[in-house]
Formats: structure tokens, sequence, C-alpha cells
């Protein structure tokens, strides 16, 4: 498993200018089987970031703290790496760049900084690149097991829930999970599978490449890539009959209209927001008003106290009452 984390790493130096892909090839295995994240930044050191720290990169690719130590990253360095993340033709990018980054084979994401640059209708393009964010996608199969039980509404059908973490505890990872274990069917549902429906708005949950899923999202799963929700809810709906529909880091008012569409429909739903605690919750109010409805009936709370997707707590959506055991 270490020697596959390892690969997924260097496969991702592929899209990297030569100069700097030496260097963070050279760092410890050790570090390499863990990048969550390179992030290349003109004038700026190289930098990781992997197990809740990030380091600087030296010219020998020994990893620091100390910034004085890093290698700098020059401009033709960051342009070259924006050309093979673009494939050497950006026009074919554009509505991608458009929404700030790029998605690579393997699900891999490229956030892109840089002069953004609005038209009649809206921003067009992004110029000027100044920093680059290579995050790297690391499929962890199987860690919904333990939810699936809270979540299951018996004989076939599931409970609306929403996973709620900080950012980078695990959350859209777990959510893809449960998107396979439901399309796919398991032990709690009596290997039954159910029509599950993605709104893929941030291109994470499926990582979608030239029209093919690089995550295993499920036999039964329909994507709509860089869609909104609200959108992407009518268009399921009507189109692709779903019993279930995903979605990831809602929040929006309109994402609100999204959910009650789907409920209108009968079509149960599986999100994701960002929040540590109920409160959070309640202190935003287009969410203080589906938790005072009661829409969701399971909350499943993550942190990473003991590692990326620690189960917290799951709070159950009638009586606000934990139901963990």
């Amino acid at each position: 498993m270490e020697k596959v984390e390892i690969g997924i790493y260097e496969t991702v130096l592929e899209y990297i200018s030569l100069e700097l892909s030496h260097i963070l090839k050279k760092i410890s295995p050790n570090y390499k089987k863990d990048v969550e994240e390179i992030r290349l930044r003109y004038g700026a050191p190289i930098n990781i970031y992997l197990r809740n720290t990030d380091y600087f990169i030296t010219k020998d690719g020994l990893i620091t703290k100390n910034k004085d130590e890093g290698r700098l990253v020059e401009k033709r360095e960051l342009m070259e790496t924006f050309q093979l993340v673009s494939n050497y033709s950006v026009y074919a990018f554009e509505e991608e760049i458009k929404n700030g980054f790029i998605t690579l084979r393997g699900g891999h994401r490229v956030g892109i900084g840089g002069k953004v640059v609005y038209g009649l209708n809206g921003i067009e393009t992004i110029r000027d690149i100044s920093s680059l964010n290579i995050r790297i996608a690391r499929e962890k199969l199987g860690t919904s097991q333990k939810l699936i039980k809270y979540i299951v509404d018996f004989p076939q059908t599931i409970y609306n829930t929403l996973i709620v973490s900080p950012p980078q505890c695990g959350k859209t990872t777990i959510l893809r999970d449960l998107i396979r274990n439901l399309s796919n069917g398991c032990n709690m549902m009596g290997e039954k599978g159910l029509k599950v429906g993605v709104i893929d708005e941030r291109s994470e949950l499926a990582g979608m490449y030239n029209g093919m899923p690089q995550f295993n999202i499920g036999l039964r799963t329909d994507v709509l890539d860089g869609c909104n929700k609200r959108d992407g809810t009518t268009m399921l709906i009507r189109s692709m009959s779903p019993e279930v529909i995903a979605m990831d880091e809602i929040g929006s008012i309109y994402d609100v209209d999204a959910i009650h569409e789907a409920l209108k429909a009968g079509v149960k739903i599986i999100a994701t927001i960002h929040g540590s605690t109920l409160e959070d919750l309640l202190s935003k109010k287009s969410m203080k008003m589906l938790i005072e409805d009661k829409i969701f009936k399971r909350f499943i709370f993550l942190d990473n106290s003991n590692g990326v997707g620690t189960l917290k707590d799951i709070i159950e959506g009638d009586y606000f009452t934990s139901i963990i055991k």
C-alpha cells in the first residue's frame, strides 16, 4: 500500500517542471506517501502540506520548516508547470480555468492563482499565473463502512444525512465512499444498490477526466460535473430518476433551494458542509432553516483528532441527541 501511495505522488510530479520535479522526487519516501498538496508560488519556496503541517523544500530535496532554506520557484518554472497541467492547450481547459482549477488524470486537482479577467458573461480566464496548488487525490475505499448502519433507513432507503467537518478532515473522502457503497449495494440493505445522482460542482467527488470518473463511485451513479447544485438537482430529477442525490460543501441559499427541490421529488439527500459543531451550522442563516425544519435526520461530525476522517459524533436530527455506539 505504501508503494502505491508513493507511486501516486511520483505520477503527479510528471505535471511539474523538470527542475522542480527533480527536487521534489528527492524527498524521503516516508513523506511522499502522505503529501496532500504541493504549492508553487512565484518567488516563494516550494511548499508541501502533509500530516496537518506545511513544510518547505530545499534545493537538495530536504524537508524544512525554515522558509529561508526553501528553494524559490521561478516564473519560468511556474509557467512550464502550467503548460504541462493544461497539456499545452490552455484553450481546451478554458471552462475549468474559469472555475479556478484544472482536473488531472487520476482525479488530482490543480488550483490556479493569478489575475482574474472578467468579460460580459463573468469570469473569462485567469492570466499572469502567480501560484499553483496541486492537490493529490488518494482514494480510500472502506472509510464509510462504520457509518452505513447509522444512515440506512430500513428497508431500502437512507436518512437525509449531512457530514460536517473543518477543512481537510476527510468529509469529501467519506462522502465519496458512501456514494460507492450505496450505489453498489451493501449488507445493511440486502445488497440492493441505489441510483445515486452526484452534483460534482468542484469536480472533487468523481474526479471526471474526459468523461470518466477517476474514483470508484459505484455502478449506479450518474455525475453532473462542474454543475451548480440548484441546476444539477433539477436536471437529475428530470432525466436520471435518482433515489439519492449527493453534493459536496453546501451552504448558500441556492443550495437550500436545491435540497427542497429534491425533497419535493421524494429524493434523499447526502451532503457535506464546513463546520465543527451544531452551533456552527445554526450560525449560518441558510443552514438554520434546514436544521429547524429537521430536514436532516443524521449529522455526522468529523475531525482529525486521531488522523484525517476521525468520527467525532453522530447526531440524530429530530431530537439532536448522539446515537453513536
